[in-house]
């Protein structure tokens, strides 16, 4: 489900009697919906949550169970979605906002550690589940999580498969924010329509530029610095917001 105010597209899995676990039809339709949104021009900034009492506990295991019983593999899902998924949120040259209202367990972590920031719910929590189920990492849960809170503490959270919740989340730079459950949303709707408003074309090149530099030399990462400062630099925003900044005024983006 898709909705959009204010050059905000926010992004709701609406499967509230499974707490969002992700079938089929539900992770096909957040590929197609983060399609959707990447392209629209109107969307500056996007917001990922859940429906009902859970933000997402992961792949649904009795659709999985079924596969198996049926002799098929039900781990495809992870080259055919996840990472299609994943890559849709982390590779969105827009800022993405997961607003975490409750449970977030296996890929459901996953799609929320894919995102810029995360808003929880004091309610909510982190469930690293896959040993549980005898399975390994997967929604790039391996990439994001020792990058957000370091590799120790990433490995003790997937080997002892144990939750964390809002406020320890918070310590260890999982999470950027906790507020009370009612204000999740909102909270995630301010923060996404600040960002509307900002240097959208930045904000990609940004994005670009830190994913580039997890992984490359320094020689490189300034290659590419210069590179995308190259193109940042021949926009519009930036001539209009260094001319707003001289003339003390405030700047207006238009993402050209």
């Amino acid at each position: 489900m898709i909705e959009r105010a204010e050059g905000v597209a926010t992004l709701t899995l609406n499967r509230p009697q499974s707490m969002n676990s992700l079938d089929v039809a539900l992770k096909t339709a957040l590929i197609d919906g983060l399609a959707e949104v990447r392209a629209d021009p109107s969307v500056r900034a996007v917001v990922l949550t859940g429906s009902g009492r859970g933000f997402c506990v992961g792949q649904d295991l009795r659709e999985h169970l079924g596969l198996l019983d049926a002799g098929l593999d039900p781990v495809t899902t992870v080259a055919e979605h996840y990472n299609p998924i994943v890559l849709g949120l982390s590779e969105m040259p827009k800022p993405v906002i997961a607003a975490v209202n409750g449970v977030a367990a296996g890929a459901g972590a996953g799609l929320a550690f894919a995102c810029d920031f995360r808003i929880a719910a004091s309610t909510a929590s982190f469930l690293l589940a896959f040993a549980n189920v005898g399975l390994t990492l997967d929604s790039g849960v391996s990439w994001t999580l020792p990058r957000l809170i370091g590799t120790a503490r990433a490995t003790a959270l997937a080997l002892l498969a144990e939750p964390v919740h809002a406020e320890p989340a918070l310590e260890m730079g999982l999470v950027n924010a906790v507020v009370d459950p009612g204000r999740v949303l909102p909270a995630a709707h301010e923060l996404a329509a600040r960002l509307a408003a900002g240097p959208t074309l930045a904000y990609a090149a940004i994005k670009q530029s830190l994913a580039y530099g997890a992984n490359s030399t320094l020689r490189e990462a300034l290659a590419k610095e210069a590179e995308l400062q190259t193109a940042a630099g021949a926009t519009e925003d930036h001539r209009n917001a260094t001319s707003a900044f001289v003339a003390k005024q405030p700047a207006v983006f238009v993402g050209r």
